[in-house]
Formats: structure tokens, sequence, C-alpha cells
């Protein structure tokens, strides 16, 4: 039946029902009486009932007709908006983007970077995913992100990876600690600290850079990984928990109760940057990528 009716004779019968008269019907679409009626007529024929009643002064739908007009009208409204909705998600002024973060977005590069972009595409929803760096990687791989922005930026198979930022590691430590007036120190004089790393986010990261440093040094650190999230781990080191390492960018977005001590033998800030599919065609996408680039610093 699909293949027998075409679009233009549905939308036709819906103009004929609207003004009851095949002569004004024709005069809204612009086109001639007689090509209405004789589409009208054909569809009825296809449908094997009739849908209007004819008369001098116009027509009026039978009952089989307002039924069926009722039902072909949603029908060619959700289809006129599933074909304007493709067409803005693909030209990128709605849509979703979905993006893995390693750090806080309340400030810093990443914070500067959305904020941009909310700006010049409002009608894309944002969705944050805050998981460990190797599963935001599979997610894009997988096609369940658009991309990931992660610690430590390398090549990375499959995908396309673009290092954007560079960020010093910092101790926190809570204000209530001796070193808190010290505006730098080295990692020796954390030698007999808990140092507290979560298990999700940046927290295998960090527990690797740790470990790597302490034993460059001769040192066995004391790691204890704790599985909340990131504003929970900074609420124990306010506490008096233990300390842990974070970016710079988590120093300006701190909860009351923290100090930050910046560590004298790390060698480099850490690069940060962007990990995306190649096959990933999202105008969302491009459009957050083309910002990145240009506010990179590195």
């Amino acid at each position: 039946m699909g293949t027998r009716i075409p679009l233009i004779a549905l939308i036709q019968a819906v103009a004929v029902g609207e003004h009851l008269n095949f002569r004004h019907a024709a005069a809204a679409l612009g086109i001639s009486q007689s090509s209405v009626s004789e589409r009208v007529r054909a569809l009825e024929e296809a449908l094997g009932v009739r849908l209007f009643e004819r008369g001098h002064r116009g027509v009026r739908p039978t009952e089989a007709g307002r039924f069926f007009l009722a039902q072909i009208t949603d029908a060619i409204d959700q289809l006129d908006y599933a074909v304007k909705t493709a067409g803005m998600i693909g030209g990128g002024e709605i849509g979703r983007i979905r993006i893995g973060v390693p750090t806080t977005i309340a400030a810093g590069f990443l914070a500067e970077l959305l904020d941009r972009y909310r700006q010049r595409w409002p009608g894309i929803d944002i969705e944050l995913f805050d998981g460990r760096a190797r599963d935001a990687i599979l997610k894009v791989r997988e096609g369940e992100l658009d991309v990931a922005f992660v610690a430590g930026i390398t090549d990375i198979p499959d995908c396309h990876a673009k290092p954007l930022w560079t960020e010093p590691l910092v101790i926190a430590a809570p204000e209530s600690d001796p070193r808190a007036k010290c505006s730098a120190l080295s990692w020796r004089n954390f030698a007999d600290d808990l140092f507290l790393v979560r298990y999700g986010g940046t927290g295998p990261q960090a527990h690797n850079h740790i470990v790597r440093r302490f034993e460059e040094r001769g040192l066995h650190p004391n790691v204890q990984r704790c599985d909340v999230d990131h504003c929970m781990l900074l609420s124990m080191v306010a506490a008096n928990y233990g300390i842990t390492l974070v970016s710079e960018a988590t120093s300006k977005a701190a909860p009351p109760g923290i100090t930050f001590i910046r560590l004298l033998d790390e060698p480099e800030p850490v690069k940060f940057g962007a990990v995306w599919s190649p096959q990933n065609t999202s105008k969302a996408l491009r459009g957050l990528l083309d910002i990145a680039r240009k506010q990179a610093t590195i």
C-alpha cells in the first residue's frame, strides 16, 4: 500500500479536509483544482473507501474520512518534525555531545572551552562522563562518547589525538598542615604522608605518578585508594584524612579548608588533550574541536 500512495496525495487530502472545498484547497497548495480532485479520487480508490461526500457547495468527510485524516495529519506533522529536526542536527543547530572529562570543569582550560562552546552552540546538549581515562577512550572507540579529554595525552590507536594544554601538578593538603605556609616543596617532603587517590577519574593515573616519583627517589609511598568522587576526595583532604595530587585547575575551584603546594622537583607539567574517533562526523563535535584548537596553548 505504501508504494501505491504518494505523499503528495495524502497532503492534498488533508488540505481538502481542512478547507472542505477542492477549489480552496488547490488555491492554498498553489496547484490546479483538477490535480487535487484526481489525486484524492485515486487515493480513495487505492484505499477502497470514500473519504469525502461531494456536494455543490463543497465536501465533507465521511466517518472513515474523518478517522483517516486525523491519523494522516498527525503522521504528516511527525514526518515534518523528523525532517526539520534531522536537518538541524545535521547542521549542528541542535543535538547533543557526549564528553569525557578528566578534571574539574569549574575553572581552567576545560571550563573556558565548554563555556565558549555553549555560547556558540546553545542548542547542543552537553553530557559529561567522569571516569578513568582508559574507560573514556574505550567509549570513544565504541561510539558512546564523542570526545574524551585525557591527561598524559599520547598517540592512541584507531583514534585522533590532539594535545591542547598543560597544567602543573600540585599537592592538595589541609590548611591546618604546618607546611601550608610553604609555596613550594619537593616530593621528599611528603614521604611520610598518606596520599588519597580515587578509583575513578584520573585516580589511576595519579596513583601511578605518585608511585613512580617515590620509586625514583628510593622511597615507598603510602597510598590509599578511595571509591569517592572528586568533590568527596577534596572534602577528605580538608578534613585531614590525607593529602592528594591534583592539577592546577583544581586549585582554582577548590572547597575551603585546602591549601595547594607546588612541587619543586616535578620536571614538567602534564599535557592534556582531546581524543576522538575519525569515524565520528558529528558537526557538534567538529564545532567543539574547532574552538579547542583556537584556544590551545601547546
